[in-house]
């Protein structure tokens, strides 16, 4: 478990002086100018060598992605773009970064744009996330009042951030979606190849990272890469902020060690399921978008993306969704379905439809109002979208349909067997899928 000492986000709650001064007697910017000046590829070495994987829910090796990004400075000036999008329902840990230790973020930028030759940053903010974007912004005009950001700046590297407020679209959390929106578009995902490495905002080489990604990079170098990497499991390294929501006795976000067991995760920062751990159903552990993952399969769980890969899930962003038996699960995943459905921005055929589909078919079945054959005809439905579609968004609206299917299908057949006694009974008509 993860001692306080350890902790990258020491004021994640608030509790301290969040102002430039408050953040450098906790050790913020007190060595940047020294590790800019061991050069651009000393801080990818440093990255890569800590095992950083990205922190946006994908899981890609950090210091390998900012490595992809062109070696020399052409025409074509770099970008590095902060996705602070946090719009995966169940998501809070960026929000807690920019509230209450936004000069984490920011010095890790520098540290990022530097390494990738970038001059020039920007982080797109949730269009929902509004005190945050204002706690933001104070603190990057306070870099600037001091020097550390702008021409001339004390770092040694030139340096200017922007944050750009988004409206409200969860597409735009996806990165080349979130590029469109920047360049005045509308949030559409792009085709890939060409990757924003190559091809990204306003047509030059670009890197999307997330902030929490972004954001431990300084104590990293500061502290070491091996210090890093010796949290969790191979493969899994570092710390982690959790986000648990649900039916535990104190939700919470919190720091913790990669690889923690699922049991002592809540044990220790949730005081425990609601009603015991007897009365857990199941366990989305990394946002919506991934399949949930029974009680008896997850409780002993490491919690770490190997290991959640391994049963069909994944940590994701690490927002740990708890339910407990009184939930209605086939409801809870319907509304997910309307979610997906609400938010696809249409662009491909197999989203547009299919989430609509999905959503109408789940109504029905949290009634009970839909025929067991048609359980397996949703299943394959979630396949035909799962993979097909520019970006991930129709993956992530299929993957909770699929776990809900997959752990849980007594459930549905039951309640349909309920609605056919009492459609007997009444005489009414079933419905056959739209």
């Amino acid at each position: 478990m993860l001692e306080d000492k350890d902790r990258i986000f020491t004021n994640i709650y608030g509790l301290h002086d969040k102002s430039l001064k408050g953040a450098k007697k906790r050790g913020h910017w007190s060595q940047t100018k020294k590790h800019l000046a061991n050069g651009r590829d000393w801080v990818i070495d440093q990255v890569k060598a800590s095992g950083l994987r990205g922190r946006g829910g994908a899981g890609f090796p950090t210091g390998l992605k900012w490595s992809f990004m062109p070696k020399e400075i052409g025409e074509r000036p770099h970008y590095l773009v902060i996705n602070a999008d946090e719009s995966e329902p169940g998501t809070c840990k960026d929000r807690d970064i920019m509230r209450h230790d936004p000069h984490t973020l920011i010095e890790g930028c520098v540290y990022a744009g530097f390494a990738m030759g970038a001059k020039v940053c920007y982080i797109y903010v949730r269009g929902e996330y509004i005190r945050e974007r204002e706690a933001l912004e104070a603190a990057i005009a306070e870099c600037y009042a001091d020097g550390l950001l702008g021409k001339n700046a004390k770092t040694g590297w030139d340096y200017d951030i922007y944050v750009h407020h988004g409206a409200g679209a969860y597409i735009c959390g996806e990165e080349t979606a979130l590029l469109e929106s920047l360049e005045g578009k509308k949030g559409q995902p792009r085709l890939k190849p060409p990757f924003p490495a190559n091809v990204g905002l306003y047509g030059c080489p670009t890197t999307v990272n997330n902030v929490e990604s972004v954001a431990v990079v300084p104590a990293i170098l500061r502290r070491g890469p091996d210090w890093f990497a010796g949290f969790g499991n191979d493969n899994n390294r570092g710390t982690k902020l959790f986000c648990v929501s649900g039916h535990v006795n104190q939700p919470a976000t919190f720091e913790e060690a990669m690889s923690v067991p699922f049991r002592e995760l809540i044990e220790k920062h949730c005081g425990g399921v609601r009603g015991g751990w007897d009365n857990l159903l199941a366990v989305i552990p990394g946002g919506s978008s991934v399949r949930m993952v029974p009680a008896d399969q997850i409780i002993d769980t490491p919690m770490d993306f190997d290991s959640l890969s391994a049963l069909k899930s994944g940590l994701g962003t690490a927002a740990v969704i708890v339910m407990d038996r009184s939930t209605d699960i086939i409801r809870a995943i319907a509304r997910l379905a309307y979610f997906y459905k609400h938010e696809s921005c249409g662009q491909c055929t197999p989203c547009r439809e299919g989430t609509g589909w999905m959503w109408r078919v789940m109504e029905r079945m949290v009634e009970g109002r839909a025929e067991k054959r048609e359980i397996d005809m949703l299943f394959d439905v979630t396949k035909q979208i799962e993979g097909h579609t520019i970006c991930a968004l129709g993956d992530a609206a299929a993957w909770p349909i699929q776990g809900l299917i997959t752990h849980f299908r007594p459930v549905i057949e039951e309640r349909i067997d309920q609605y056919t006694y009492r459609s007997d009974k009444d005489g009414r008509v079933l419905e056959a899928a739209e």
